[in-house]
Parts: structure tokens; sequence; C-alpha cells
């Protein structure tokens, strides 16, 4: 099976589409511009693929109160600490910086939303990972 895509009911999908384009490089792949305002959004390879959506038939988390490690966006960044600055500038918060035991930096921020969004350098990327596992 391939994964598909995710998805999060957050309050102005739109608005919440159009930081992460410009501010994470993401894309938008598909939109709709009535109710529940869809955005399917895509990193650079085109694979992972994230909904944005605001619908009133259900809840919208309060992403700002709930612990980063309950959910969060993770993005490689081979430039952690600019992409932190560029982000901080751009109306991001930050929750923790930390290097794992194999030397790996994970930057922790909330963007404007109180959404988590990690960027990860990792020392051995997850993507080499996954290709081990098959062999």
């Amino acid at each position: 099976m391939l994964f598909e895509h995710f998805a999060l009911n957050v309050p102005d999908a739109a608005a919440m589409a159009d930081w992460y384009v410009e501010n994470l490089g993401f894309r938008i792949l598909k939109a709709g511009e009535k109710a529940p305002f869809v955005r399917f959004l895509g990193d650079s390879s085109g694979r992972c693929i994230a909904e944005l959506y605001t619908n009133p038939q259900a809840p919208v988390p309060d992403y700002a109160t709930q612990h980063h490690l309950v959910f969060h966006f993770a993005v490689v960044a081979a430039d952690a600490e600019q992409k932190r600055d560029a982000l901080l500038a751009a109306g991001a918060t930050l929750v923790v910086e930390d290097t794992t035991s194999d030397g790996s930096l994970v930057i922790t921020l909330r963007d404007p939303w109180g959404v988590p969004v990690q960027l990860c350098r990792r020392v051995t990327p997850l993507g080499d990972l996954s290709a081990e596992a098959t062999r």
C-alpha cells in the first residue's frame, strides 16, 4: 500500500496553506474555493501530501495547547538554524531544540495557528532507513 495523505481540520485552511507554501516550499496540488476550502499540499518530492480544510462539522483541535509530540509536521532541513530564524520572522514560535543521541538536530516550532513543525537535520535520513528495511 502507498501512503496517500494525512488531513487536518484547521481554522483557516487557505491562509495556513499559503503560509506553508511561502515558508516551507510546499506546493498547492489541489484547492477548493468553497467551504471547507480544502488545500492539498505537496512537498518538493510530490510524494508526501497533507490536506488542510476548515470544516465546521467537526471541531478544530486546539493545536496550540496540545503537546508538540501529539502531532507535528516534520520536514528535512539541511539549513535548520537558518530555516528556524526565517520561520520565527514569519510568525512561528520556538518550542524546543534537541540534538538526538546520534547527533541529529530537531528544532520544533509552532506555526501561527499553533500547529507544531519540526525541522530535522538527521545524521541518517529516514529515507535511507526505509530503503534498508526493504533489503
